[in-house]
């Protein structure tokens, strides 16, 4: 997840126009590396239409660009989007979940396979922390203070840092995972 470097994760009414889209090789070799990893993506509903319409953008028509690994990935992946609103969507390999958000993803997670991955707004994630469904963290902290905006965390626990990469366009990678209390 993108976060400012003072905490916030989208602007007050959910504005994403501080975050940069400059990346660096590392950082996209990163990426490559994280959806390699996983075999299903799990997106909160206000974000699906923006990253779907993005990514399949790539893979249809920028061949060439850096991005089209991570893209080919992400499209080819099964999607999972949590809604309490609609029923169907439009995207490549996805498919709309109605059910409780804790038994859903408590059931996903018994399954065989790779990891799952997150993308998703400030309130899909906050309920996902909420509720210990979240294993792993993955912060791209962007050398940039917004004042104010949405965050994702609303109680307090305990973090252990298993990583941190700095990249090239002032972008820090601090990777966590959750401790019990």
């Amino acid at each position: 997840m993108q976060m400012s470097a003072d905490g916030f994760v989208a602007g007050p009414e959910g504005q994403l126009d501080w975050m940069s889209m400059e990346m660096d090789p590392k950082q996209l070799q990163f990426l490559q590396q994280l959806t390699e990893s996983m075999d299903t993506i799990l997106l909160g509903r206000k974000m699906t239409d923006g990253f779907t319409t993005y990514w399949e953008n790539v893979v249809n028509t920028q061949p060439e660009s850096p991005e089209y690994p991570y893209a080919k990935i992400f499209v080819d992946t099964p999607k999972i989007v949590f809604s309490k609103t609609i029923k169907t969507l439009d995207g490549k390999n996805a498919e709309v979940e109605n059910g409780d958000l804790v038994e859903s993803v408590n059931k996903l997670k018994t399954k065989e396979g790779k990891d799952m991955i997150v993308y998703g707004g400030a309130n899909f994630i906050s309920e996902l922390i909420k509720n210990n469904l979240v294993d792993e963290f993955n912060f791209f902290i962007s050398p940039i203070a917004i004042g104010k905006g949405l965050r994702i965390f609303n109680d307090r626990f305990k973090l252990k840092i298993v990583n941190s990469t700095a990249f090239t366009n002032g972008v820090v990678l601090n990777q966590y995972k959750r401790l019990d209390d």
